[in-house]
């Protein structure tokens, strides 16, 4: 007798669902006003809410919200900042995090030719010696979880040791919602589509 299979898409299906259901319905005040922000913000409300902030305290949805505004406060222009996290996610293979990093630089108007080439950094001509630096060392950082020093040396020479320290601390924070949606089997929530039809 033959064993029975379930149907290809069922099963691709079932792989792109988060292994925690999203809740639809929070309960605390907080977590309501952290639902209206995000469909506010992204035109709908975003699936890592759903998954993991709705179940944790309402302190760690705080802790998401003060890191964006922390990010205000970089000294670095917000287009390498935004090449270094994409770059992060792009090697851990964050699927929500590189479609919400896009989504995020196409509401900015921000070169889309730039990102779509971010893989060959190296030798695209999109990219600056700075830029192609800096990535490097994310690179390193990200892969080995360790850093050559001259790679470290190269970068230093364009950036200050504020932007440095920057770079690590955007590096460091990547990690935290990469690991955060992957380990929860959480992907793209396609934000880079509604960000186009919102152009």
């Amino acid at each position: 007798m033959k064993e029975t299979q379930r149907p290809q898409q069922q099963i691709t299906t079932a792989a792109a669902s988060p292994f925690l259901s999203p809740i639809e319905e929070p309960q605390d005040p907080i977590m309501k006003q952290a639902y209206d922000t995000t469909l506010q913000q992204f035109g709908k409300i975003l699936t890592p809410v759903k998954v993991f902030n709705a179940r944790m305290p309402p302190e760690f949805w705080q802790l998401a919200a003060k890191i964006g505004e922390l990010a205000e406060k970089l000294t670095l222009p917000k287009e390498t900042a935004f090449l270094v996290q994409q770059h992060v996610s792009n090697m851990n293979i964050c699927s929500f995090c590189i479609d919400i990093g896009r989504a995020v630089t196409i509401k900015a108007s921000m070169n889309q030719a730039k990102f779509d080439a971010l893989e060959e950094y190296r030798t695209s001509p999109l990219f600056t010696d700075a830029e192609r630096a800096v990535l490097d060392y994310v690179t390193e950082l990200t892969r080995n979880k360790a850093v050559n020093p001259e790679t470290f040396a190269r970068m230093a020479k364009y950036y200050s040791e504020r932007e440095i320290c920057e770079i690590v601390w955007l590096v460091a924070s990547e990690h935290l919602y990469n690991m955060t949606n992957i380990g929860l089997n959480i992907h793209s929530d396609m934000l880079c589509d509604i960000s186009k039809r919102k152009k």
